[in-house]
């Protein structure tokens, strides 16, 4: 059969071709690959949960005996009925295990094959994107539209609406892994359990811990200086698919703070160390590094800083394309200038 585009995943696992008995799910996202074996799976089945119908097998055990697998698609099961055999991925190649299986289609029996990223010239995919009876569906990692979709079809299975910035933000928190990515979202439905809408602030308190570490972390490298450790944060924060002008935004909201502290010690004396004491909303691990931004910035900078992440920012929400550019200069900038200050000491 053709090769199934990304884009026509859903529309095909929705209503999946009668002739296919042989279906690859593969991809670099783990948990949509589960998820949509799963679905497959059970679509076929009268009872998921019955195991004379669902049958599960190791990759590697039909890896060891490709012929296993021919023989459980042509079982017949105890009672009858329609089978669905899953087969959990491997690292080695199934390809000699799927050709007799391709070449005598079962009758009452389909096969799920789960796989992690394929080339394109992979052995096992290839043989499946020729089959007339099977169909390669890949999984790529959810961008934000898919993310959209998932949060949205969750909450609306629960009766629960989310405000537009909740559901902003929640999607810039989300991605990777489709299975984690679920998980974090029922977290959010547990938490708000009894309320009719979820809120900025139940993200926050929730969803908000996927990615805060290596929020603060980039935010405390950037201020202070640190250039490998903001590298290692931007770049886990951007692979995971966080939104870079969201990311800027909490960049902008630390270097008000700072300019606000910083501005009162230089008027009304005090130290430091007062200032983040002061700071009641900031949790206790992260009081040290702010407290070596308040001796490194002066007032000026931070006001400084302060504009140029607000423009840094409007230039983000312009253009989405140029946005993780656009939020890493912006970051590298702040660090140089941290890294210039703490020299002059």
């Amino acid at each position: 059969m053709v090769a199934v585009k990304a884009a026509d995943a859903e529309r095909v696992l929705s209503n999946p071709d009668p002739k296919a008995v042989v279906f690859l799910v593969y991809g670099p996202d783990a948990g949509l690959v589960a998820e949509r074996a799963k679905r497959l799976a059970n679509g076929a089945v009268e009872d998921p949960a019955d195991p004379f119908q669902m049958v599960r097998i190791e990759g590697d055990d039909v890896a060891s005996d490709p012929l296993r697998l021919l023989d459980e698609a042509n079982t017949i099961g105890l009672f009858g009925g329609r089978r669905a055999i899953r087969v959990s991925a491997t690292g080695r190649n199934l390809a000699s295990a799927l050709t007799p299986l391709l070449a005598t289609p079962p009758q009452d029996a389909i096969v799920v094959v789960e796989a992690g990223d394929l080339q394109r010239s992979s052995p096992l995919r290839t043989l499946c994107e020729r089959s007339p009876v099977a169909l390669a569906i890949p999984c790529y990692t959810d961008g934000a539209r898919e993310i959209g979709g998932l949060v949205d079809s969750m909450l609306r299975e629960h009766n629960l609406a989310i405000e537009r910035d909740a559901r902003a933000v929640l999607i810039s928190l989300l991605g990777g892994d489709r299975a984690a990515s679920r998980s974090e979202v029922e977290k959010l439905m547990l938490y708000a359990r009894g309320s009719k809408e979820i809120s900025l602030a139940d993200v926050h308190a929730v969803v908000g811990d996927v990615s805060a570490l290596a929020v603060d972390a980039a935010v405390d490298a950037a201020y202070g200086g640190d250039l490998p450790a903001l590298d290692i944060a931007f770049t886990r924060l951007m692979h995971e698919g966080f939104d870079a002008g969201v990311l800027l935004g909490f960049v902008l909201r630390h270097g008000l703070m700072l300019a606000r502290a910083r501005n009162g010690i230089e008027a009304n004396g005090g130290s430091p160390a007062s200032a983040v004491e002061g700071m009641r909303s900031l949790h206790f691990k992260r009081k040290a590094a702010v407290e070596r931004h308040l001796r490194l910035w002066t007032g000026t900078d931070l006001t400084r800083v302060v504009r140029e992440v607000g423009t840094a920012t409007g230039n983000t929400r312009r253009n989405a394309a140029l946005a993780p550019e656009l939020a890493q200069k912006t970051l590298w900038s702040i660090a140089l200038a941290a890294r210039r200050a703490a020299a002059r000491g």
